[in-house]
């Protein structure tokens, strides 16, 4: 064999291996990128003729589900309309997607499998078939959760303990995903200025008050500063950073446990606390518990907000000099938390000091009724000494039994839990609320967080009796 002829065979070799690689670019090894190209039109035209996937509540109530339309497309359906729309979210051609529809797109249009798979699918002729997403959610729980927050603003998460799994996410007011099937419908939801597309339980923040007083007396009982029996003057008008700090009602103690302040919710006791420990220490727990990053949720991180303090919708380090530790530490100065942030500080004292990975997701199942992936349950970190959590759960055992969260006991069950005042409109009484608890205390199976805005009251008067009936709800399943 000639030499000219060699080269052209070796020319034609790596022609033929460089549109073998390129074409196995595009079809196998980066076929995903392609196909969730937002540009790619032809992609968002094939996703009305695939068969996606159901998700459905833990007692397989259907939340989500296609139904077939014209010319062999198919049409997304919400039959329990507003109840989980914030959770689970929407997924049209335009708008597009949000919530678990939007974080479980892969396994719901069938595309999680490997693209090779898809291709041999191709080749046998199989239509394209999404996986069923098998949510956490308590359909009986969630409905509750609706029906307390009753079109006010504010949200409602509950929490398993052991597991992170989320069994109630609630937002209010909410929205009908049915209604954003047309580009007229979908406008007229996002303009409403009630803001319902914010699902409220992730994404708005709000002052916990004093529901952060768990976050300082974790961190003062752990560090082995204080014990639940210490002592400090609950006097009103404390100085804190210079400037006077007052209880509520003006309220005046003297010497007084720990404990006791937790149950009476006194604010220069804790305050005093905080001082004591500086910011570094709150800030090492504040980090434990998860603030000042996202959740490590199953849902959409642009959908998410981090809880911790801000300056002009910045985020700001605990340690910053422009931090008020004491007001740090009772749950004001620049605060700003979610439901779910607070249900993990409560999971975190439930579960004996392990704060476990929240999740929407229990299992994906395919066509074919296997379950193709399971969630199980992860440590996310460990926050506390089993001994703090104990010690914890006593004090806040105290508050529901002698202090502010009587209206949360419910009969039989031990409950403990924390109240949470942020006041928002200075002379008119009216507060963001907030009531976190677990229940049973002896052996937590539940965690709740709700959180009203603008209520003209308090924490124990409004939260309290939202939280108590999820926590029956979910207690009685």
């Amino acid at each position: 064999m000639n030499r000219p002829i060699v080269r052209l065979y070796g020319l034609v070799a790596v022609l033929f291996a460089l549109l073998v690689g390129f074409t196995s670019r595009w079809t196998i090894f980066d076929a995903s990128a392609l196909r969730e190209n937002k540009l790619n039109a032809r992609m968002l035209l094939e996703q009305e003729r695939i068969h996606r996937g159901p998700i459905v509540a833990a007692d397989g109530t259907v939340l989500a589900r296609d139904v077939r339309g014209s010319e062999d497309t198919y049409e997304r359906r919400y039959p329990t309309g507003s109840q989980f729309a914030n959770a689970i979210g929407y997924s049209y051609i335009d708008p597009g997607a949000t919530g678990l529809e939007q974080f479980r797109n892969s396994a719901l249009n069938g595309q999680s499998a490997t693209n090779l798979q898809a291709i041999l699918n191709q080749l046998q002729g199989k239509e394209p078939q999404g996986e069923k997403v098998v949510t956490t959610l308590d359909s009986a729980a969630q409905r509750v959760a609706n029906t307390e927050l009753g079109g006010d603003h504010g949200a409602v998460v509950a929490l398993e303990p052991r597991t992170g799994a989320v069994t109630v996410m609630a937002s209010s007011p909410s929205f009908n995903p049915n209604a954003l099937r047309s580009s007229k419908g979908y406008e007229r939801v996002a303009k409403n200025t009630q803001d319902p597309l914010v699902n409220r339980a992730v994404q708005d923040g709000y002052a916990p008050g004093s529901t952060f007083k768990l976050v300082t007396a974790t961190a003062a009982i752990d560090t082995g500063a204080f014990t639940p029996e210490s002592t400090l003057s609950g006097r009103n008008g404390i100085l804190v950073s210079g400037v006077p700090l007052d209880n509520d009602e003006n309220e005046s103690f003297g010497q007084i446990t720990l404990t006791q302040a937790l149950a009476k919710s006194v604010n220069t006791v804790y305050a005093q606390v905080a001082e004591r420990l500086g910011k570094r220490t709150l800030a090492r727990y504040m980090d434990r518990f998860g603030f000042d990053r996202k959740p490590q949720l199953d849902y959409p991180a642009e959908e998410m907000s981090a809880s911790g303090e801000y300056q002009d919708g910045r985020l700001l380090a605990p340690t910053s000099g422009a931090v008020d530790v004491g007001r740090l530490g009772i749950g004001q100065d620049k605060l700003e938390v979610t439901a779910l942030q607070m249900a993990e500080v409560a999971a975190a004292v439930a579960n004996g000091g392990r704060l476990m990975v929240p999740h929407l997701t229990s299992r994906i199942v395919d066509a074919e009724g296997r379950t193709v992936q399971r969630i199980s349950p992860r440590v996310q970190s460990v926050v506390m000494k089993p001994s703090t959590a104990r010690a914890v759960t006593s004090m806040m055992e105290a508050v529901v039994n002698e202090g502010t969260g009587t209206p949360a006991q419910i009969p039989g069950v031990q409950v403990a839990g924390k109240t949470g005042t942020a006041e928002t409109e200075i002379g008119n009484a009216i507060n963001n609320v907030w009531f976190v608890a677990f229940a049973p205390a002896s052996d937590p199976r539940v965690v709740v967080a709700a959180t009203l805005k603008g209520v003209p009251g308090y924490g124990a008067a409004f939260a309290a009796p939202v939280a108590k009936a999820v926590m029956e709800s979910l207690l009685h399943d």
